[in-house]
């Protein structure tokens, strides 16, 4: 009799918490700063979405399938890309720059994981966004952007 393997721990992925924290980010930066009418604004939020939601349909269906759960997690990597290239894009047509990944902001935003590394179990799904809000919650579009990226 095939075992089935346990399944739907996504929650406690870490890879599900920076994606719920993504789409969340990517809600509130087309609310504040695209038009609502534009459909980059359902694509871009929907991109998100699709990340999040792929991660925890993989996480449940590999108690019984290793290939779904392998086709589900690649559809979440390419959502998540998919929304990248969308805040490059951003920023690059607004004439701003990218910020490179050796930069004092990128190594700040990748060190917040890392200072709370030991405690980020515990940590509410809101608790874990404020960590990032600086930069989140930004009035300037294009640090929420590069903190996005």
């Amino acid at each position: 009799m095939p075992r089935i393997r346990k399944s739907g721990g996504y929650r406690k992925l870490r890879s599900f918490q920076t994606a719920t924290i993504i789409y969340d980010a990517t809600y509130w930066f087309c609310e504040k700063f695209l038009n609502a009418r534009s459909r980059t604004v359902d694509q871009m939020i929907q991109a998100a979405r699709s990340g999040r939601q792929n991660i925890a349909k993989g996480s449940r269906a590999g108690a019984t399938n290793s290939n779904t759960e392998l086709r589900l997690v690649n559809v979440a990597r390419a959502s998540l890309e998919e929304l990248l290239l969308d805040y490059e894009d951003y920023i690059r047509q607004h004439r701003q720059m990218i910020w490179d990944s050796r930069s004092s902001e990128a190594k700040a935003i990748r060190e917040v994981a890392r200072t709370h590394n030991d405690r980020w179990e515990q940590l509410t799904d809101m608790e874990r966004f404020d960590l990032y809000a600086p930069w989140l919650e930004h009035e300037n579009a294009f640090v929420r952007a590069n903190a996005l990226i």
